[in-house]
């Protein structure tokens, strides 16, 4: 399923963010962004998600940063600064250039002069001084974010999908109201070939009997109306468990009601059946694509 969630906190020494965003995967795909210092609680963080998401691809980014106003400010090195200076000033005369505030800014930019970036970093407080311990809540708070981001997109999937079976539903009621027709269709159509068969000179009684048996019984759909019914119904229920991964569950459930609707079209031999198969499958179709959002 989609989601997001975020947590943010800020200190007098550091600020710290996480943030959770998560895409449709049948399975667990997890990318960590972790500070240097976290790195060490990696698997912990992988199974308190994985614990709490189940599925989905899932990217986990974890911001850490100090204040500027915490991090120790080096001293300029003036005797590296005052010998660059002295020695740009003594090239610059040998060659006649001027002399001015271009040589200090030419010194300024020498090695050694202003603390380089890994400098400033060494100086600044080790951010393991930050117990995971005390950052450990942000991640909890980001995953209930995420958790209710997803209960509420599943609230929304819940009502679409329920609509799509109550289509179904009342199409297979439509199936039912005509099935006597149908059934009248074909006793009528029985009575005439009976009519030609019974005046040909070759007419087997007992063959034609089993053949009717047969004929019958590939016609009728009434187990199938049951066990479509059944399905349906049992369907809604799963929908609702609470506290539960329904997603494979449903997943099984479509499959059978798309094998019931597939029966009932190859038995009825009926143009209005076959006019309503089609959009039960097409409602079944619209539910398999909203299955693969649902845990």
């Amino acid at each position: 399923m989609t989601g997001f969630g975020q947590a943010h906190r800020e200190t007098d020494t550091y600020a710290a963010s996480v943030e959770l965003r998560s895409i449709n995967s049948k399975t667990m795909d997890l990318l960590l962004r972790l500070p240097r210092f976290l790195m060490p609680h990696e698997l912990e963080i992988r199974n308190l998600i994985t614990k709490a998401l189940l599925r989905g691809k899932v990217n986990l980014n974890f911001d850490f940063t100090r204040p500027a106003a915490t991090r120790a400010a080096l001293p300029l090195n003036r005797e590296a600064l005052l010998a660059a200076y002295h020695e740009l000033h003594a090239v610059a005369q040998h060659l006649g250039l001027p002399v001015g505030e271009a040589t200090l800014l030419a010194a300024l930019r020498l090695p050694g002069v202003i603390p380089s970036a890994t400098e400033q970093r060494e100086a600044e407080p080790a951010a393991e001084e930050v117990s995971w311990d005390e950052l450990r809540p942000l991640l909890d708070e980001a995953l209930a974010a995420i958790q209710q981001f997803r209960h509420d997109e599943g609230q929304t999937l819940t009502t679409e999908i329920l609509s799509y079976v109550a289509t179904i539903r009342q199409q297979l009621v439509a199936v039912e109201a005509h099935d006597p027709a149908r059934i009248e269709n074909v006793r009528q159509r029985l009575a005439g070939h009976l009519a030609e068969l019974t005046n040909h000179e070759q007419f087997n009684a007992t063959r034609f009997e089993q053949e009717v048996l047969y004929y019958i019984e590939k016609l009728d759909i009434a187990e199938e109306k049951v066990r479509l019914a059944a399905h349906l119904a049992y369907f809604e229920q799963a929908v609702h468990q609470p506290d539960e991964a329904v997603g494979k569950k449903l997943g099984f459930l479509a499959q059978e009601i798309g094998r019931e609707i597939n029966t009932i079209g190859s038995k009825a031999n009926d143009a209005t059946v076959q006019h309503l198969i089609v959009g039960m499958k097409e409602e079944l179709e619209k539910i398999k694509e909203q299955l693969n959002n649902i845990l």
